[in-house]
């Protein structure tokens, strides 16, 4: 089992490593959510996929691969519902914890429990209509707390709200959140 996820992982890492740099060949950003840059459609893309289509997760995909999560979340059998923040999320969390990118992502046991923790993986998707109050289970195993307003809640305390929801994937859903959510 050990193996397969190493191996997993290890596909990820080369399949994030090119579409990074695809993803750097994209237009430049702007403060709007950008719809897909080609032409397949998000339900045919994994989790990883729907993320490196849209430019405003740049920081995310570039984190990912970092990490060496890219092949576990390209698991083609998994169920996962990522709450992913996007690029100004990642410069508000450096600016809130005094870190630079690079500081963050040579950190690697670091980088991998905070993405870890934007991860639910499951029998099934959670989305919109199944993400309900309580606490829920992340793939760093720590918990996160969905509000009554429904909002995410991390281990501090902090709030981060859902502002699109439900974008499918064929391993999963994506939730855009506007916040990176930290566990102790």
């Amino acid at each position: 089992m050990k193996l397969t996820k190493i191996a997993t992982i290890g596909t990820l890492a080369i399949s994030i490593a090119g579409l990074s740099a695809c993803n750097n060949m994209m237009p430049a950003k702007s403060a709007d959510m950008k719809a897909p840059m080609h032409s397949q459609t998000m339900a045919k893309m994994n989790v990883v996929q729907v993320a490196q289509s849209n430019p405003d997760f740049s920081v995310l995909v570039e984190a990912v691969q970092a990490a060496g999560l890219a092949g576990m979340l390209a698991d083609p059998n998994a169920h996962y519902t990522i709450f992913a923040p996007t690029n100004e999320a990642f410069m508000q969390a450096m600016k809130e914890t005094g870190m630079t990118k690079a500081q963050l992502f040579a950190n690697k046991p670091l980088l991998t429990k905070i993405l870890g923790y934007h991860v639910v993986s499951g029998d099934m998707a959670m989305y919109a209509k199944n993400v309900k109050p309580g606490n829920v289970m992340t793939a760093s195993k720590d918990t996160l707390m969905v509000t009554n307003q429904g909002k995410l809640m991390d281990e501090n305390g902090r709030t981060a709200n859902i502002v699109k929801t439900d974008i499918p994937a064929t391993n999963g859903v994506v939730h855009v959140i506007d916040r990176v959510l930290l566990p102790k």
